[in-house]
C-alpha cells in the first residue's frame, strides 16, 4: 500500500476508534499501486454513528453512503451494510469502504478472505486484464468490469455474486 494511503487509513482508523480490514486486490499480486482502488471493511455496533463520523472525516454527504444487500457464498447468509467510494486525487487515494454490523463480521471476513489465495491462472488473467485496462487503456471500463466479474465470480466462485445496492433519492436523505 502506498505510504500516503496507509497514513490515510491509520488516521481514519484512529478517528473511528476501530480496526479497518482490507480485502480484494490489495491482498494479492494483481494490485496496481497507481491504479487499483483499495477495498476496506469496517465493523461497528452502530452503523449510523459510524457513517456520521465518516461523513465528517471524509467531507462527504450522507447520500454518498449507499445501502446494500449482499448474499455471502460461503455461509449462504444475507448481510446488509453501507458502501462509500472516496477519492482524493491530489494524494492518489481511491477506496471503497463497506460498513457492516459487528454481528456479521465473522461471515463477511470468511467470504472476503476466501479470495486471497487465488489459483495461478486466475491471478495471471487478472494481471493481464488490469495491464490492458490500466497501463495500455485498450479495454473500455464496461468491458473491464464485465471480464473482471466473470473471472472473480464464475471462475472463482462458480456463480454470480448477489449484491444489490439500494439508491435512495438525495431529497429523502438527511444531509
Amino acid at each position: 500500500m502506498p505510504p500516503n494511503t496507509e497514513e490515510f487509513f491509520k488516521k481514519l482508523s484512529k478517528y473511528l476508534d476501530t480496526k479497518i480490514y482490507f480485502f480484494g486486490s490489495i491482498q494479492r499480486n494483481d494490485y496496481f499501486p497507481e491504479s487499483s482502488d483499495i477495498d476496506a471493511d469496517i465493523f461497528t455496533d452502530n452503523e449510523s454513528s459510524t457513517i456520521s463520523k465518516m461523513q465528517n472525516f471524509l467531507h462527504l454527504p450522507k447520500y454518498d453512503f449507499k445501502k446494500f444487500v449482499y448474499k455471502l457464498h460461503k455461509t449462504n447468509k444475507l448481510v446488509y451494510g453501507y458502501k462509500v467510494k472516496y477519492e482524493d486525487n491530489m494524494n492518489n487515494i481511491k477506496t471503497e469502504i463497506s460498513i457492516y454490523n459487528d454481528k456479521d463480521k465473522e461471515d463477511v471476513l470468511l467470504e472476503h478472505n476466501s479470495k486471497v489465495n487465488l489459483p495461478f491462472f486466475i491471478s495471471i488473467l487478472l494481471i493481464i486484464l488490469k495491464t490492458f485496462y490500466y497501463n495500455f487503456g485498450i479495454v473500455p471500463k464496461t468491458v473491464y468490469k464485465y471480464l473482471k466479474s466473470i473471472i472473480m465470480n464464475y471462475l472463482v466462485e462458480g456463480e454470480d455474486v448477489e449484491f444489490i445496492t439500494i439508491d435512495v433519492p438525495k431529497h429523502k436523505i438527511d444531509k
